[in-house]
Formats: structure tokens, sequence, C-alpha cells
């Protein structure tokens, strides 16, 4: 198995985010995937931050942490913002889309 931190973008600090959260390989991270492996980061108390989330994304694509741009930047800004607002309320991933198709939510 493979330290995190081989992982592109992934040093000691955000290694150690993800051994408390559980996730002590990068093939566990790869497995998991960006959303879910930084909603478990932040489930195991550490404070959201948008840098390392799209650094993460990029890690994974191998690409260095700052190839992020443009209308591909704001869309991993509103994926970060929903995994943050579910880690806040601890809502199952997915019920905000499933209750935006019902019609439940407000928009």
């Amino acid at each position: 198995m493979s330290n995190v931190s081989s992982i592109p973008n992934i040093g000691p600090a955000t290694e150690a985010e993800f051994a408390r959260a559980g996730i002590r390989s990068a093939e566990k991270l790869r497995e998991m995937g960006a959303d879910a492996a930084y909603a478990a980061v932040l489930s195991s108390g550490a404070r959201p931050h948008f840098i390392a989330y799209y650094a993460l994304v990029m890690g994974l694509q191998g690409r260095p942490w700052n190839d992020c741009g443009g209308s591909e930047k704001e869309e991993l800004r509103r994926r970060f913002e929903r995994i943050k607002t579910r880690a806040a309320r601890d809502v199952p991933p997915g019920i905000e889309e499933i209750l935006d198709q019902i019609g439940v939510r407000h928009r």
C-alpha cells in the first residue's frame, strides 16, 4: 500500500488529516474519490478549506494543485460547498439532489 502523500499535492499535514478520518493509503483514497474522502475528513473534525479540496481533486488527476481555473474551478467550488453543507448538517450524500428532483426544497 502506498502512503497518501504519494498522491501529488498531498503533504504530511494533509496526510495526517486523512489518517484521522481513517484513510491511511493512497489506494483507499483513490477508491473513495475526492468528494467522499474530503467529506470523511470534514466529518472527522477538520475545518473546510477550498484550496485543500481542489488540490486533492487535481492531485487525484495527476495535475498540479494550481492547474484549475475558470468554469472547472467554479464547478469544484459548487461541489465543495455541497460537501461542506452536508458535513455541517450530517445529511446523507445525495439527499439534496433527491429533494430537488421531487420539488421539496426551495431553490
